[in-house]
């Protein structure tokens, strides 16, 4: 009985082993993100207490751009 127990044990534990890794590894996953979000907020509140900084549209904005207006003269 002792042998078979044993024997059980051993079966058992490396899934245990593995199982309580894995929730410690989704714990610092769940705090880094978090974490993450909370300097997101943080970021988003200083954007918008600087709202006098100027804009400047992206190249892709000015590609883009170029590209409709050679599409109208084309036209």
């Amino acid at each position: 009985m002792l042998v078979t127990f044993g024997l059980l044990v051993l079966m058992v534990l490396p899934s245990v082993i593995g199982i309580v890794r894995d929730r410690r590894i989704d714990r610092q996953i769940r705090e880094a993100q978090e974490g993450r979000s909370q300097e997101e907020r943080s970021r988003r509140k200083e954007t918008q207490k600087s709202s006098s900084r100027s804009t400047v549209p992206s190249t892709a904005t000015w590609y883009a751009e170029g590209r409709r207006s050679k599409k109208l003269v084309n036209s």
